[in-house]
Order: structure tokens, then C-alpha cells, then sequence
């Protein structure tokens, strides 16, 4: 099948992954767009959810390193739904190099007017510059060490994830727990954390995941309190079905034992 691509579509820091981009990556992806002549868009709407500053590199600064040649593909796009915890408010932003992309914007953006109180409350908010240094640097540090309680909790019951950096939820492999490793056995352990252990957590499928197993897991739209009681009902859940495939081993080993000494007792009666 013939297909027109028109432009590659980027989330940096990545959802669900909750890394950020390296700048090598980001400097072959514009090199491929610029060789196709297609447009990128580049979603950073978890770029102020970076653990430290250092951390991130916008698709913007690789333009202002070539001095922005080629920058009329390139469009960045960010809300404030994510870093500022304000979804409810249904505010974001275009950030294009190029003049069409933003008349045009400008012009569907009659469709979706942000209210003149959602104006006066934003602008009076993000024009406080101690406020917003402040809330940036507790919002990583706090982001920061959710992550670390969560993968350390997650490693205590013998789950591994995906090194991040960035974002509010982490990428967790649960692949050693499935039953069957398909897309199915995902849903099928997906079916029973929710229900049983009482954990929502969203499977790998639902954000294309090729790989059966992996899960996204929000570590930050919870107390410490209730997150410490999410590892441990997790642990406590691996820690019963280890003993469960301990005890089915334990049952094998029994049989087998049994049917090895049956047959001996039948050579010994044959011999006779």
C-alpha cells in the first residue's frame, strides 16, 4: 500500500517511556525529515517534568545550533495539563517556524477560546518569576523521589523498568509474569491486577507496544503514603505467586518421584 507520509511525530520526553530524547537522536531524526521534506511535530508537553534541568534538549535548540536553517517543518506543541497539573483548564500552545502553520492556528483557535479569567489567572501566575522557579524545582525534586521509591519498590518484588528520567509514571516489565507471552497474557495479567490486586496500571498494547509485558505506572497522582501501600500490595502479589510456582514445582517433583519408584516396582515384579 501507498502511503504519503507528511510529517514524523515526536514525544519528547516520551509517553509512556518516561525518557527524554539524547541530541543525537533528535539531530538524525531532523536530518530525516529535512531529506524527505516533511514536517516534524514535537509534543514537550512533559518537558517541565524533567528530574533535573540538564536532562532535556528541545527540538528548538537543535535549530538555534544551525541556525535555523530548515526550520519552517519543525512545530512544537505543549500544554499545561502535565508540568503545571492543570488539564481542567483546556490550554495550549503552537510553536511554529512557519508563518502558515501559525495563521492557521490562529484562526481554528476561535474554535477553542481560553476565557478572558483563565487569561488573567495564567498570565498573572506565570509572570510571578519566584513562583514559578520555585514550583519547577519542587515539582522535579518530588517527581524525583517518587521515581526512586517506586523502582526501588518495584525492585524489592523483583520487577524491573525502563532507566527514566523524566515524565510522572515509569515503564515496568511484567513480561515474566504472564501466563502466555501475547498480547492476550498481557490483558489477561492486566485483567487481574485491576481486579484482584486493585491496581490500575495501563498495558504496553494500549500505546502500541510490540513487546507483550510492559506496563506504564503512575507513581505521581498518589500520596507517599498510598504509593508505599501500592509496592506492597505488589510485592505481596509476587511473593504469592512465586510460592504458588514454588509449591506447583514441589508438587511435580513429588509425581515424578512417585512414578519412578511405581515403575521400579513393576521392573522388580517383571524381573520376578
Amino acid at each position: 500500500m501507498k502511503m504519503k507520509v507528511r510529517g514524523v511525530l515526536i514525544t519528547n520526553p516520551s509517553n509512556p517511556l518516561g525518557a527524554t530524547i539524547q541530541r543525537e537522536t533528535l539531530e538524525e531524526i531532523f536530518d530525516f525529515i529535512t531529506s524527505k521534506n516533511i514536517h516534524l511535530v514535537s509534543d514537550e508537553i512533559y518537558s517541565g517534568s524533567v528530574f533535573s534541568s540538564t536532562e532535556f534538549i528541545s527540538i528548538a535548540e537543535v535549530l538555534n545550533a544551525r541556525n535555523y536553517k530548515g526550520a519552517k517543518r519543525v512545530h512544537i506543541v505543549y500544554n499545561l495539563s502535565k508540568d503545571l497539573g492543570l488539564p481542567g483548564f483546556r490550554v495550549g500552545t503552537i510553536y511554529s517556524y512557519n508563518d502558515k502553520v501559525v495563521t492557521t492556528a490562529r484562526r481554528m483557535s476561535s474554535f477553542t477560546l481560553v476565557s478572558s479569567q483563565t487569561q488573567n489567572l495564567l498570565a498573572s501566575m506565570l509572570s510571578d518569576n519566584e513562583f514559578t522557579e520555585n514550583y519547577i524545582r519542587t515539582n522535579r525534586e518530588r517527581l524525583r523521589r517518587r521515581y526512586e521509591m517506586t523502582i526501588e519498590g518495584l525492585r524489592r518484588a523483583g520487577i524491573e523498568c525502563l532507566k527514566g528520567n523524566a515524565g510522572l509514571f515509569c515503564w515496568m516489565n511484567l513480561s515474566p509474569f504472564l501466563d502466555k507471552n501475547t498480547r492476550e497474557g498481557e490483558l489477561a495479567l492486566w485483567n487481574t491486577m485491576v481486579h484482584e490486586v486493585k491496581l490500575n496500571i495501563s498495558p504496553g498494547s494500549s500505546s502500541h507496544c510490540s513487546e507483550p509485558g510492559w506496563f506504564r505506572m503512575f507513581f505521581a497522582n498518589m500520596s507517599e503514603q498510598t504509593l508505599e501501600g501500592a509496592m506492597k500490595k505488589m510485592r505481596e502479589d509476587e511473593e504469592e505467586e512465586r510460592a504458588e510456582g514454588e509449591e506447583e514445582e514441589d508438587d511435580h517433583r513429588a509425581m515424578k518421584k512417585k512414578m519412578r519408584g511405581q515403575r521400579r516396582e513393576e521392573d522388580e515384579r517383571a524381573e520376578a
